[in-house]
């Protein structure tokens, strides 16, 4: 559904910020897009989207060239960004002048959703809060019934019992043939939720592995001790103890901790790809 094939791409005057990039993305998941700032998270989104274009390379997006612009396209993608543009209109404006652009839009479905984070159709958008006005344009990307979501950091603002309800939404939102990509740094907000995991550092993807993938490789491990564990791959200050990471070399079992993992792949790269390589070697990403 969507492949990036020897991408390269520079702003005007930068250094560039991918070179040969590859990347396929296929439906049927929610993808954890992670990344430090700057690691070109951004870029890759309006790259899928067509809001920036690749100099060298391919990008082929729902059987399209996403540079081009096809309507057939855009109105299967919907690019919730991490600041929205927000117009001084109603919600019930909002939905009527935009909901057009989508011939699949689930009026039934938006209206039900904004009713669940507490919002009237009669509320001025521009009125709300920060939070308020990110569940109102979550509520209408999920209710677009579009092929591609891409979520840059949508859960910023709001408060917990509504990240509750995002994670309740986007599971729901969720269908065979639809992809959800969720950039974030708020990687606890995503429990139980992003799979698989894709890590974006230096231009390039340097991890993407599912976490049915990782658990068979590594295994993670909580250790109530004042010394730091033994023989581990990577370990973190945890209360009362540390949490650590290492090789999974029998049937054990374990839940990975998406955080641990993300700051154990940028630390210890060579190690982690390693047994990913060795345990996982028909999918290895690099």
């Amino acid at each position: 559904m969507i492949s990036l094939q020897n991408v390269k791409f520079s702003y005007s005057g930068s250094r560039p910020i991918f070179d040969d990039l590859q990347l396929e993305l296929l439906p049927g998941n929610i993808y954890g897009l992670l990344g430090k700032n700057g690691a070109g998270k951004s870029t890759l989104l309006k790259l899928i989207n067509g809001l920036v274009f690749a100099k060298q390379g391919t990008a082929n997006v729902l059987g399209a060239d996403p540079s081009e612009r096809k309507v057939e396209m855009l109105s299967e993608i919907f690019f919730v960004q991490e600041e929205p543009f927000i117009p001084n209109m109603s919600i019930l404006s909002y939905c009527y002048t935009y909901a057009p652009f989508y011939p699949r839009f689930d009026y039934d479905k938006f209206f039900k959703l904004i009713s669940s984070f507490g919002l009237e159709g009669g509320n001025q958008m521009d009125k709300l809060s920060h939070g308020q006005k990110k569940k109102v344009v979550l509520s209408f990307a999920v209710s677009t019934q579009s092929k591609i979501l891409i979520l840059d950091e949508p859960t910023n603002g709001l408060d917990i019992p509504s990240k509750a309800e995002f994670r309740r939404m986007m599971t729901e939102a969720m269908f065979e043939d639809r992809m959800i990509i969720i950039s974030t740094h708020q990687v606890r907000d995503m429990i139980h939720l992003i799979d698989p995991i894709i890590i974006v550092e230096d231009g390039k993807i340097i991890f993407q592995y599912s976490l049915e993938e990782i658990a068979k490789a590594l295994y993670f491990e909580t250790h109530f001790s004042m010394h730091e564990p033994e023989g581990v791959i990577y370990s973190e200050r945890i209360a009362g103890g540390f949490l650590s990471i290492k090789e999974n070399t029998g049937d054990q079992t374990s839940d990975p901790d998406i955080e641990v993992l993300f700051n154990a792949v940028l630390t210890k790269r060579e190690q982690i790809t390693a047994i990913m390589k060795k345990t996982i070697p028909q999918n290895f990403k690099q």
